[in-house]
């Protein structure tokens, strides 16, 4: 592999993946002193929990009867904070290799280069990744004019908003931006779907129907296939061509596409680390859960042993021993003895919390 033209971040560990299960394993690292940089290929943290069931309530983690995906991902960014993990969000890993003193180079598509003692691979069933329009003519205008799941927090300032998609999140998203259209400056907001039917709640679909009503949202049935811009460099997106349901092309006046059609998962390049897989899932030594690579520990729905249960609790529990596993790595002179949070005077003061005096 080519050395990099940029100087790359040093650190002790890296974890590939933000959902639960990543951001738990960013926890139990910090409780053993281990500052942990967070790559994930979506724009946000809370992998599979929050873009697929956020709204939807989990009845079996340890202590909390319900909790929705979305809300066990907020708590979880609110436990790993005292430990200030960097986020490297919308990156997907595309290279890691070996250097010569034992640490590993990771490149992400983006450009940016980690060098790091130790990884954790917390990518569940791979790297979750926006699925995207096949259409060529978007290709040039991502990032600026198209975003694909984007958050809410895109600045949408100004701007004639198309939406992209049929289910509740493109639906929540069009609502929102519509909502708010005093308030953020918002030319238009226009739903687009390639089918007259949104699958969302009817709560969400009567509040659609009272803004479309009003002129606060439109709503369109087809299909992008192409895309107007502006002429000269650099060219901006003014528009798109829209296949009807009649087989008939339109214009849609549109400076930002927001793309929402769901996210997939891809095991991405993965598969090319020379770490022992079976049946697409890595191998593990289960009192460490490193893989076949010294170095590399991996976590959650991504791995697989005997009486592997693929549950966010099993993953917890595999979050806590990889990180022991990894602290006797990269500390082998050093004692690493059981503490608790309840009555540890080291482990209370890495969290900031103070416990109350008994007089």
């Amino acid at each position: 592999m080519e050395t990099p033209l940029i100087a790359p971040i040093e650190t002790d560990a890296v974890v590939i993946g933000a959902g639960p299960v990543g951001l738990y394993q960013v926890f139990q690292l910090g409780l053993q002193g281990i500052h942990a940089h967070v790559v994930d290929a979506l724009a946000r943290p809370g992998g599979q929990p929050a873009e697929l069931y956020g709204d939807k309530p989990i009845y079996d983690i340890p202590g909390l009867p319900a909790v929705t995906g979305q809300a066990l991902v907020d708590q979880l960014v609110q436990q790993v904070s005292p430990f200030k993990p960097t986020y490297h969000l919308a990156h997907m890993v595309s290279a890691l290799a070996v250097q010569p003193d034992g640490r590993f180079l990771l490149t992400t598509h983006r450009g940016l280069v980690l060098l790091t003692r130790i990884v954790f691979i917390a990518a569940g069933v791979g790297a979750f990744v926006p699925k995207k329009l096949p259409v060529p003519a978007l290709v040039p205008f991502e990032g600026s004019h198209v975003f694909h799941h984007p958050p809410l927090t895109l600045d949408v300032t100004g701007r004639t908003v198309v939406v992209a998609g049929g289910d509740q999140a493109a639906l929540d998203w069009a609502l929102a931006t519509a909502a708010n259209r005093q308030t953020n400056g918002v030319r238009s907001v226009t739903l687009l779907h390639r089918r007259d039917v949104i699958q969302a709640d009817a709560q969400s679909l009567a509040h659609m129907n009272t803004l479309c009503a009003s002129g606060e949202l439109a709503f369109k049935v087809g299909q992008v296939i192409g895309v107007t811009h502006t002429a000269g460099e650099p060219a901006a997106m003014a528009g798109l061509q829209i296949s009807g349901p009649d087989g008939e092309t339109e214009a849609l006046d549109a400076d930002l596409l927001v793309v929402m059609l769901g996210i997939s998962p891809k095991l991405g390049t993965l598969t090319d680390w020379d770490l022992a897989m079976a049946r697409k899932q890595l191998m593990v030594n289960t009192e460490t859960f490193e893989t076949s690579q010294r170095g590399i520990f991996a976590v959650g729905d991504i791995v697989t042993y005997p009486g592997k249960k693929k549950l966010l609790v099993c993953g917890f529990h595999e979050c806590v021993l990889a990180a022991f596993g990894a602290a006797a790595f990269l500390f082998p002179s050093r004692q690493t003895p059981l503490e608790y949070t309840s009555s540890s005077s080291r482990l209370q003061q890495l969290l900031g919390v103070v416990t109350p005096s008994h007089g």
